[in-house]
């Protein structure tokens, strides 16, 4: 896909050359100004790599008030939109250095697509990873073809261990960054999205730490319509890209959280290059809470059928939050980036998530320990068409008077109207009856 440039000067505006740290990938050499035209060759040299994903129109678009399309990036073979910044610097290695091979470290979405494109590629690829990894990470990048190697019990253990072999047998060690080669793969998503989505008003990114999606995205799409809004998301906890567009910098002063929950929506800004273009071809960054992110999980599994993690999430969190009133009635592009959610949090997220959204309650109240009065809580529940989930009985360390008996009862309910009535026709008929705070 050819598109002729018309935008040049605006992209050479935002990103002028930087010189880049000696501790970065020799890729750096490539940091040269971006320009549309590197974005639509990025386009045709990874068409046949990675897949075209669908840019959907949402069940959800009722619900907000908005018609909603969903571009389902998570679709990629390695589930995420990473492989194509990836594939697109691969493809761009000196046969040389393609011939002596790659390494990468960290548990990362970047080192899985590079796991798997450097396999199909034909090059030596070289993943080490920390005895913190789980178990289920280690055996996917080896079936994607890598060469693991685990080393050290922290993330540094691993990156210090990695740039030691690269430097020794001449491998390249990659780490993501925001060089020219890398922003113009991950652009192609805005490409992709114009061309689905006729008469689009905005399009919603994940942005955080890791931006080159949101910045080279961005490039493409204000280039092809300026009036396209581009929005990134990132979370209330880690507003990296907020505190780094303010300082004029990449900020390393925000702490970050450890938890694989959060990947790179938590990772620090790691590079000028896309802050620069955030910066002038963003129009807005919002920052929304981990129980917006965990009801749009919550959404997507449900309306969807789409299992996606933190990353993937979060751009429809900022409409589950409400974060973005002037969008309704408009036609919005959401990109669900990420899928790579470990099978231990999908069953937190989810039960959490229910939680937060009420549809599962929990009360507790003081029964006399009689025949049948649990049977009539029991057709109370079943009378309000709730749910028992778990019901427990504590008589033994009840501190209310002699033979009584502590009903802890958790709950299913149709939403938040449905738990109100339950609520109130359980206290009609128990006034002492508590409820749990979620």
């Amino acid at each position: 896909m050819k598109i002729v440039s018309r935008n040049e000067e605006l992209l050479r505006d935002a990103l002028p050359r930087i010189p880049q740290s000696s501790s970065r990938s020799s890729l750096s050499s490539h940091n040269k100004l971006i320009r549309f035209e590197d974005i639509s060759a990025a386009a045709f040299k990874i068409q046949c790599g990675v897949q075209k994903t669908p840019c959907m129109y949402s069940r959800l678009s009722k619900q907000y008030g908005m018609d909603i399309y969903l571009k389902k990036e998570f679709l990629q073979y390695t589930g995420s939109v990473k492989e194509r910044g990836v594939l697109y610097l691969l493809t761009s290695l000196p046969q040389d250095q393609q011939r002596k091979g790659v390494i990468v470290a960290l548990d990362s979405n970047f080192s899985m697509a590079v796991a798997y494109h450097a396999s199909e590629l034909r090059i030596p690829v070289f993943v080490i990873m920390s005895t913190s990894t789980s178990p289920a990470r280690v055996k996917m990048c080896r079936e994607y073809g890598a060469m693991v190697i685990s080393y050290g019990t922290t993330a540094k253990d691993s990156q210090t261990h990695a740039r030691r072999l690269a430097q020794e047998n001449g491998y390249l060690y990659l780490e993501e960054e925001d060089s020219a080669l890398y922003l113009s793969g991950l652009g192609t998503v805005g490409l992709e999205v114009y061309e689905q989505v006729p008469k689009l008003d905005a399009v919603i990114f994940p942005a955080g730490g890791h931006c080159g999606l949101l910045a080279g995205s961005a490039a493409a799409l204000k280039h092809l319509n300026p009036h396209i809004s581009v929005i990134g998301v990132e979370s209330e906890s880690f507003p990296v890209l907020q505190q780094s567009l303010k300082a004029g910098h990449p900020t390393e002063e925000q702490a970050c959280s450890n938890h694989h929950f959060y990947g790179d929506v938590s990772g620090l800004c790691f590079g000028s290059n896309s802050l620069q273009l955030t910066g002038k071809l963003v129009d807005k960054v919002v920052a929304v809470r981990e129980e917006d992110i965990l009801i749009s999980i919550l959404r997507l599994l449900e309306y969807e059928r789409a299992t996606v993690d933190a990353e993937g999430a979060i751009g429809l969190a900022a409409l589950v939050a409400g974060k973005l009133p002037e969008l309704k009635g408009k036609r919005v592009a959401v990109v669900i980036c990420s899928g790579n959610l470990e099978l231990h949090l999908l069953q937190q997220c989810v039960a959490r998530g229910l939680t937060l959204d009420n549809r599962v309650c929990r009360f507790s109240l003081v029964l006399s320990d009689c025949p049948g009065d649990i049977s009539k809580l029991l057709e109370i529940l079943a009378r309000e068409e709730a749910r028992v989930l778990d019901l427990k009985q504590e008589r033994a360390f009840v501190t209310s008077e002699l033979f009584t008996v502590e009903v802890t009862c958790t709950v299913e309910t149709r939403d938040k109207i449905h738990t109100a009535q339950l609520r109130n026709a359980l206290l009609e008929r128990y006034p002492t009856a508590a409820w749990t705070e979620r």
